[in-house]
């Protein structure tokens, strides 16, 4: 028997604790963000040095952010103990440049998805929490832009003067006369505003305006002072070596997940074996209802992600699925 597919607004009532998002998401902002990986489209498009390709083939991995916080590590060492090293200095800056030419290349400037802002913002307004793989900028660009409308409702990432703060779960309760209502964000992989300084902070960077951050974060990567904290690619495994490399992710992974609630929706998410450990932790929650966006009628689609989701979370789950394109839904009009 088909699944029944659902439009979201028929549906949007029962699911208002959590919300997932993936790289569909971002995908249906953009259609830049249909890249497989970030490694490849530096292969793809020549960017890559034989000896940033001996990193990445030597550490087995596919992860841009690992191998560059792996030479700027070797490369701050080397310049602490005063040690001639210019292979490892000219590694980093390799990887450094790639990862920058590669960003650029494939993230949209503000002004390209402004006008999507208030259909999203409205969409994530209904939740209690937003999680997002992605690490590109729109999300951040969306919580900004709405925040500023001051019209009773409040973003909140749960970072103060640039970091973040362990007692996240008081800003569900903090509420001024502003915002009668909060939606808690966070980014389980990271994000490219997350960044780890000379000191090994963890840090969110700034810029004095939303359509100039991607150059002033780029511009702050070249300086050499910062390093981007997000997880790009790898197998689930690799991905939960990295968060574990971060308070940040691994607050995140071990605190917040297992806390979504109820209910929970997800949106733009393949539902890859690379991303398993996310279930994992949601395995951990009280979620007992969930409603998953389809392209389309895809019923292998549906069928596959029932499966996924019986075995990490049990037959008791309640599934749904609703179109990604109809009304209200992500940046889709009323």
């Amino acid at each position: 028997m088909p699944y029944t597919i659902y439009e979201w607004a028929d549906i949007a009532a029962d699911f208002t604790d959590a919300i997932l998002l993936g790289n569909g998401a971002s995908m249906g902002i953009d259609r830049s963000f249909s890249y497989h990986s970030l490694r490849e489209h530096a292969i793809d498009h020549g960017l890559l040095t034989d000896n940033v390709q001996q990193l990445f083939d030597y550490f087995d991995t596919d992860d841009f952010e690992l191998i560059l916080r792996l030479v700027w590590q070797a490369n701050r060492v080397n310049l602490a103990l005063d040690i001639p090293d210019p292979t490892t200095r000219e590694s980093y800056e390799h990887v450094r440049d790639c990862l920058i030419r590669s960003v650029r290349s494939i993230h949209p400037e503000y002004s390209d998805v402004e006008d999507q802002f208030t259909d999203i913002a409205r969409f994530l307004s209904s939740f209690e929490t937003v999680l997002s793989l992605n690490y590109d900028l729109t999300l951040y660009w969306v919580i900004m832009y709405s925040n500023r409308t001051c019209n009773g409702h409040s973003f909140k990432d749960c970072i103060l003067h640039g970091q973040f703060d362990d007692d996240w779960e008081r800003f569900r309760r903090s509420r001024s006369r502003w915002d009668r209502r909060n939606t808690l964000v966070f980014y389980p992989h990271g994000s490219l505003v997350l960044a780890r300084n000379v000191l090994e902070e963890e840090v969110k960077l700034e810029a004095r305006a939303d359509n100039d951050l991607l150059r002033s974060i780029l511009h702050q990567w070249r300086s050499g002072n910062y390093i981007p904290l997000f997880v790009s690619e790898g197998t689930s495994e690799q991905k939960v070596k990295a968060i574990h490399n971060s308070h940040y992710l691994n607050t995140i992974y071990r605190e917040v997940l297992p806390k979504v609630g109820r209910t929970l929706t997800i949106f733009g998410w393949g539902f890859g074996e690379h991303d398993t450990h996310i279930l994992e932790r949601i395995s951990e929650s009280n979620v007992s209802s969930i409603a998953v966006s389809v392209f389309g009628e895809d019923q292998a689609y549906c069928n596959r992600v029932s499966q996924m989701l019986i075995d990490y979370l049990g037959h008791d789950i309640d599934i749904t699925f609703f179109d990604c394109l109809s009304p209200s839904a992500w940046n889709q009009p009323v």
